[in-house]
């Protein structure tokens, strides 16, 4: 089973990604992890498109995987190869407080996190936010090609 998790911002997708790894022995990727590699010095540094597709197919020739990301164009091939697509979509005043709340446990150093959580940082969750906002009708009419295999969940998870 090939499953994408897909949303936003503070949608549940990692959580809910966790859990369903567990329930179905299946193992979860972020896809923040395609995208970037870590430096040698810590660091990060975002991999070509060419790069991102050479892990993705290092993922997939291993056979079943659950991915749980927001949705990049780069990489637009897991919406073809997934069995199932769970999109999150749990109301916008819940996602701006879990940013909000996440931010605050990543400053007191009680979640970890791959960026530094910095005032630049909590403001580009929130522009993230917004601008998926704009480009939703955009972002469903896409997502509409996949109506057999998609499930679009509303309630925060």
């Amino acid at each position: 089973m090939k499953i994408y998790i897909i949303g936003i911002v503070a949608a549940g997708k990692t959580t809910y990604s966790r859990r369903l790894s567990e329930k179905l022995g299946i193992p979860a990727y972020e896809l923040d992890k395609v995208i970037y590699a870590t430096r040698p010095d810590g660091g990060q540094r975002k991999r070509s498109p060419e790069e991102q597709m050479e892990v993705f197919e290092r993922i997939d020739a291993a056979g079943d995987w659950i991915i749980e990301g927001t949705y990049r164009p780069t990489l637009h091939c897991v919406l073809d190869m997934a069995d199932r697509i769970i999109f999150l979509d749990p109301p916008l005043k819940l996602r701006k407080k879990r940013i909000f709340e996440r931010w605050k446990r990543q400053r007191r150093g009680e979640e970890q996190c791959d960026y530094k959580p910095s005032f630049h940082m909590l403001r580009m969750m929130y522009r993230w936010t917004r601008n998926f906002e704009v480009t939703r009708p955009a972002f469903e009419e896409m997502l509409s090609n996949y109506a057999d295999k998609l499930e679009h969940i509303t309630e925060p998870v």
